[in-house]
């Protein structure tokens, strides 16, 4: 039987609550254990010694303590509750359900544990269930109008827009007095149901709700974007264009808004003369609009286009503006483009040396003028669409004549060396080109990548360090891995792989994954906060974004580097398992001793790499420095068992820890042919032929003249040929039907 407390051990229950509430887990723990020395079989206070022993880093301790608690009171909603909570912080999102359920049977009338369930549940997109939960909090307190407005986004999220619209004008004719202008829930509100309107498809109803209700929101940018849209879906073109040319007037930079005041005018594509009349007139009410200059370059041809593009380099290069060729080589596309502006840049100089008499120089300044113009062709001709290395190198060594300390042109010389193939020179070059400027994060930063691009770990960790926090506990690394700096992790993994230590690459593979399920749990706060605040678009925009959050092109990278070395490791065995290295022998011919003894001296290498980066930087900041021990002894940090990935890289099942990652690329990046063909690689040797040959199939819908089709396809065939007769007929049938339709026989 349940034991029941006394008033006075009540009120310190109550004590045990807030404390942890307010993280004072010490104290909590003290008065809960001063209950259960008179009450020892009290499971109410034990589940809540369990919640602060979870807390304090005790998790199986904990879940020992809580199950103990159910088993003395079954039929208590705090000890189910503080189970699913013990769930829900160990991300075991469908056993807290199934819990915060059984609570709410013994409890219905709880909004805490009625709330916690209605987050859990749309953290794991359980639509039908979430609209359920938020009706009953509606219904409970319907005063609140957050609880109308999340109930509205169950029903647009579910799908069912016209409810999700109705719910929000039921609230609407409930209010009493009208809203302060200065409402921002309400004004996000009001926007919110107007984008579920036009979701559904009606655009005259979702402009006539912009016009009457919208007109007072706060977001009146928003407003005026929506207007315009909405008015050029409906054919109102004369309005339309008065719209985006109030939208024009506020930002003559915005493209979009050029090309929506075109349409709106009626101005066809290959109308060039009316189109080039919009932007002169922009360009002359907004002399400093660089857009009104460069987007008409993107339509014009021939001599237009010559004369066009001379002003607008010359105004560039004048000003020296770096990113003059990042602006312009979307253009290469086009073949007669691509030849004359380079043309164009030899005019300029020539013109510039005759007219000044001097080096080309404009206010003595080198990265303007010539210099300028120097620099944007050795970036064409390190292009890849109008790639000449012979030129770029002369070009930039021109540049660099005129100052030999400009950081942009030694970094545009190592991009050449990297095309030229020569990585060592290319990270010697970038990391010369970071010594010139060692306040600029981003030149360190690429420096770093070349030099991880020339298998230089231990060095990019040390280039890196200087810009990391001293008191990180675990130097550089540790520091970058709480920054979540993906782009590192990857080419740090891809480097040691290619040097053979296949642990350190894996450990940072799946890094990278636990970074992406960060990512992933870090909604869970904003399901409330975003209600709270009332940022209710921008919450919907996360979720959305939530839900294809592994189609990322760095977690595809990574998931796929990480498919291709299980592949390795499962096809070579003898040299992994037990060792942080890659195959028994090397690329140079060395023993399985030699590639063990260098792989030891790999991860030396790079433990004293993060220690020497921690030092130099400590000795830089010794104040910092002074205070790392003290903050060191507060942080409570898991301790990492495998730091240098050696039961990675020794798994026994390489093939099952490749499908951890194969899973979701195959999930979210099934247009990816690389993906599909690791997906293949990883069956045939799974003998899941079945999926293999789906993952074919995908391959050839994507691309028939792939020529990994044909060779896959004759490898697929080889290998279920032996074993077709031992399958069962309706299986021997689908192989048969589907290899002939590839065209193997």
């Amino acid at each position: 039987m349940p034991q029941t407390l006394s008033t006075r051990e009540a009120n310190l229950f109550r004590t045990v609550i807030r404390h942890y509430e307010d993280k004072q887990y010490k104290r909590g723990l003290k008065a809960a254990e001063q209950i259960l020395k008179k009450n020892p079989k009290h499971g109410d206070t034990m589940s809540m010694k369990a919640l602060i022993m979870n807390a304090q880093g005790k998790t199986e301790e904990a879940f020992a303590l809580a199950k103990e608690a159910l088993t003395i009171d079954m039929k208590s909603h705090i000890c189910w509750h503080v189970y699913g909570i013990l769930y829900r912080t160990n991300k075991n999102f469908d056993e807290a359900i199934k819990a915060y359920k059984f609570a709410l049977k013994l409890e219905p009338d709880s909004h805490q544990i009625q709330r916690d369930l209605a987050i859990l549940q749309i953290q794991m997109r359980d639509y039908q269930g979430y609209v359920q939960s938020r009706f009953v909090m509606l219904k409970a307190r319907p005063h609140l109008r957050q609880n109308w407005t999340a109930l509205a986004i169950a029903y647009h999220l579910e799908g069912n827009l016209p409810q999700a619209e109705n719910i929000l004008t039921t609230y609407e004719k409930s209010m009493t007095s009208a809203p302060l202008k200065t409402d921002f829930e309400n004004s996000e509100a009001v926007l919110y149901k107007n984008s579920v309107i036009a979701e559904a498809g009606d655009v005259q109803r979702a402009l006539d709700h912009l016009e009457i209700d919208g007109k007072h929101s706060l977001d009146r940018l928003a407003v005026m974007e929506l207007r315009a849209c909405y008015l050029a879906q409906l054919g109102k073109n004369e309005e339309a264009a008065k719209a985006y040319r109030a939208l024009l007037d506020r930002n003559p930079e915005h493209p979009d808004y050029y090309k929506g005041l075109a349409e709106a005018l009626g101005i066809l594509e290959g109308a060039e003369a009316a189109r080039l009349a919009v932007f002169d007139e922009y360009a002359a009410k907004y002399p400093r609009s660089d857009a009104a200059r460069r987007l008409p370059l993107d339509f014009l041809n021939g001599d237009r286009f010559q004369k066009a593009a001379k002003a607008y380099l010359t105004q560039m290069f004048d000003k020296g503006v770096p990113s003059t060729f990042a602006n312009l080589k979307h253009l290469f596309s086009d073949p007669f483009k691509r030849d004359t502006l380079p043309v164009l840049v030899e005019e300029y100089i020539q013109e510039l040396k005759s007219s000044s008499g001097s080096k080309g120089r404009r206010n003595e300044d080198s990265s303007k003028g010539e210099g300028a113009a120097l620099y944007f062709l050795a970036q064409h001709f390190n292009y890849y669409m109008s790639r000449d290395l012979t030129k770029a190198t002369e070009y930039v060594e021109r540049a660099l004549e005129l100052d030999p300390k400009n950081v942009d042109f030694h970094m545009t010389k190592a991009r050449i060396c990297k095309h030229q193939g020569n990585v060592q020179k290319a990270s010697e070059t970038m990391d010369h080109a970071r010594s010139l400027d060692t306040r600029d994060r981003y030149i360190n930063s690429k420096a770093a990548k070349y030099q991880l691009r020339n298998n230089e770990n231990e060095k990019a960790l040390e280039t890196m360090g200087l810009f990391t926090r001293v008191e990180t506990v675990g130097g550089p690394l540790a520091d970058l891995i709480d920054m979540q700096c993906i782009w590192f992790l990857t080419e740090d993994g891809e480097a040691w792989q290619r040097r053979g230590s296949f642990g350190l690459a894996l450990k940072r593979y799946h890094t990278i994954f636990n970074i992406f399920d960060i990512w992933q749990e870090d909604q869970f706060d904003f399901h409330s906060f975003s209600l709270r605040k009332g940022q209710i678009r921008a919450y919907i925009d996360m979720v959305r974004w939530e839900d294809r959050l592994r189609e990322h092109p760095f977690y595809f990278r990574a998931a796929l580097d990480a498919v291709k070395l299980y592949l390795l490791i499962h096809d070579k065995p003898q040299g992994t398992n037990g060792v942080n290295g890659g195959d028994g022998k090397g690329a140079n011919g060395e023993d399985a001793a030699e590639k063990r003894k260098a792989a030891k001296k790999a991860k030396k290498e790079a433990q004293k790499a993060e220690r020497e980066a921690a030092e130099k930087v400590a000795r830089q900041d010794p104040n910092k420095a002074s205070s790392q021990k003290s903050k060191d002894a507060e942080d409570v940090k898991k301790s990492d068992e495998d730091p240098n990935g050696l039961k990675l890289a020794g798994t026994v099942a390489p093939l099952v820890d490749a499908m951890k990652f194969l899973e979701l690329i195959l999930q979210f990046s099934p247009k990816n042919i690389e993906g599909q063909l690791a997906g293949l690689e990883v069956f045939i040797r799974r003998k899941k032929y079945l999926l293999a040959l789906r993952c074919l199939k995908a391959v050839l819908a994507l691309d028939k003249s792939n020529t990994a089709v044909q060779e896959q396809a004759i490898r697929l065939r080889k290998t279920i040929d032996p074993i077709l007769d031992s399958l069962a007929p309706k299986l021997q049938e689908v192989f048969r039907s589907e290899l002939n339709a590839i065209g193997i026989s």
